[in-house]
């Protein structure tokens, strides 16, 4: 396993939703990604599931699965795509 090749895959974001910001379904084929609430409160929503996000909350999406966030306020996330290991 190449971890320098891994590591350098890896994209850290940092969102900001607010109350009237829609985000999309959406899913990532080849990379898990990992939400981390820093500040406010939200839902994250995971196919047809829902999880309360406050600061200190994960929310972990995996690989293929279509997932969102929705605020009725605001929220600061940082996020992280991590690829997927083929066996």
């Amino acid at each position: 396993m190449d971890l320098e090749a891994i590591k350098e895959k890896v994209d850290t974001n940092i969102y900001h939703i607010p109350a009237d910001k829609e985000v999309p379904l959406h899913k990532h084929t080849k990379e898990d990604e990992i939400f981390y609430c820093i500040k406010g409160a939200g839902v994250g929503i995971l196919e047809e599931e829902e999880i309360e996000l406050e600061v200190g909350d994960t929310f972990v999406v995996p690989a293929g699965k279509m997932h969102s966030v929705k605020t009725n306020n605001e929220i600061y996330l940082t996020s992280f795509l991590v690829p997927v290991i083929e066996q």
